[in-house]
């Protein structure tokens, strides 16, 4: 029988009907992908108010879904929602499972992911912190907020092993969290490149929860029944490590060839190069075919042996936004907008600002594809003018003093709807780097204890 996992989150703050009904179509593995790099920042910033928080916040309600399937025995609970502080996840499961009367689960943490402490003993011991992408010297390491590792599926599948009924990790990479099964029930060995290829592939269909399964779907997306409560993807694996794709039975959405080959390539550099901890997957590789209503069978796939370096994060701040956004009306919108950019590009010239960046869009006419067409007179345009300055204050000042008044004193026919204007917000810089294992994996920690 094939061994069934089942996507119930793709994002912290994923709809929780798909998580529930993943569970009640009965499935081995309740599956948690729950980390952005955003959600990471925006989790180290709630840490810095609290020490107890720096996890995904909804762990406990996802955690009220699956616990009493857990355990009765009918499915286990995968999750990295423990982002910045696992430990802290843990307690938060602990308590839901202490208000749903459940005893005797045992609880594995997986830690090591966060390297936040670890930096300078890195770089000592050889680590080159350089952009992965630009080739980029990192400068210093000083005002980093954390920094994390993209860890695999291995450390999961231990903790499998050691009888953990649920487990709770930090940043391991996407796929991860859904292959951890299939290695732990089938054995699946480090070096068996042909077989975790194929277990990449399933992850990376299931990882974003409702997109292989009709979601953002841009085919005949209007065909698609249920757009309003979209299923949650299911992936029953066979040994071979190829599976199927499907969803609960009744829900929403739609698999097909289509909706899964969109996915396939979702967020995908070189698809013959598909790099996760565990395996390079080549995404050109598997056969799809139709084998039923909403079953997409995927065989086929291949993998070739895996890097020799995790990718890691690291977060700098990188000062304060703020953003404008004035509609204006018919007739000549865009000339309006253009006009109301040119006062205040004058405002900040008079005020001796110097914002770090700037950023101006028109959208209705080409803030996405950048088509300014003069000739074209929309009945509304939203002009959104953004700036990144060093300081909050000096953010602040810049639309309070600088960029207020346009209704008043710019061009005609502006309305307040659109985007408003927001406050200054932190900024960070998200840096990619690439680190060998050999400087990670001995911190790596799988601990497995019975709930108290």
């Amino acid at each position: 029988m094939a061994l069934r996992i089942g996507a119930a989150q793709g994002f912290s703050g994923d709809d929780l009907r798909g998580a529930r009904e993943v569970v009640d179509d009965g499935v081995d593995y309740i599956c948690c992908e729950a980390l952005a790099e955003f959600t990471l920042t925006a989790m180290h910033r709630e840490r810095q108010h609290d020490e107890r928080a720096g996890y995904a916040r909804d762990v406990g309600a996802v955690a009220e879904i699956a616990l009493p399937a857990v355990a009765k025995g009918e499915a286990r609970l995968i999750t990295n929602a423990g982002a910045l502080n696992p430990l802290g996840a843990r307690q938060a499961v602990a308590g839901v499972a202490r208000e749903l009367g459940v005893e005797g689960l045992r609880v594995g943490v997986v830690l090591g992911a966060e390297l936040t402490g670890r930096l300078d003993e890195l770089v000592a011991s050889g680590a080159d912190l350089r952009h992965a992408d630009i080739g980029e010297p990192l400068d210093s390491l000083d005002g980093v907020e954390f920094a994390a590792a993209y860890l695999g599926a291995y450390p999961v599948a231990e903790a499998l092993a050691e009888g953990a009924d649920v487990v709770i990790s930090g940043r391991i990479a996407d796929t991860s969290v859904f292959m951890a099964p299939a290695i732990h029930e089938f054995g699946v060995a480090r070096d068996d490149w042909k077989q975790l290829g194929r277990l990449a592939v399933m992850g990376h269909l299931l990882e974003c929860s409702a997109q292989v399964s009709g979601g953002n779907f841009s085919g005949r997306w209007w065909e698609v029944p249920g757009l309003d409560a979209v299923g949650f993807p299911i992936a029953e694996v066979e040994e071979t490590a190829d599976f199927v794709v499907t969803k609960p039975r009744g829900s929403g959405g739609l698999v097909s060839v289509d909706t899964v080959k969109e996915q396939l390539l979702y967020e995908v550099g070189d698809p013959t190069r598909y790099l996760t901890p565990d395996v390079v997957a080549d995404m050109t590789s598997p056969s799809l075919r139709d084998a039923g209503p909403d079953r997409v069978r995927v065989t086929g796939a291949v993998g070739t042996p895996a890097t020799d370096t995790y990718k890691v994060i690291l977060s700098r701040p990188a000062g304060w936004s703020a953003a404008v956004g004035i509609t204006y009306t018919w007739p000549n919108a865009l000339d309006k907008a253009r006009a109301a950019k040119e006062i205040l590009d004058r405002r900040l010239e008079r005020a001796g600002a110097a914002p770090l960046e700037s950023w101006v869009e028109y959208v209705g006419a080409g803030a996405l594809f950048g088509v300014d067409d003069a000739a074209c007179d929309p009945p509304e345009v939203v002009l959104r003018y953004a700036v990144r300055c060093r300081t909050a204050e000096e953010t602040g000042a810049l639309f309070q003093e600088r960029m207020g008044g346009l209704a008043a004193t710019g061009p005609p026919g502006s309305a307040a709807s659109g985007m408003g204007t927001s406050a200054p917000s932190p900024v960070s810089e998200i840096w990619p780097a690439l680190v060998a294992k050999d400087l990670i994996d001995p911190h790596v920690r799988v601990v497995v204890e019975d709930l108290a």
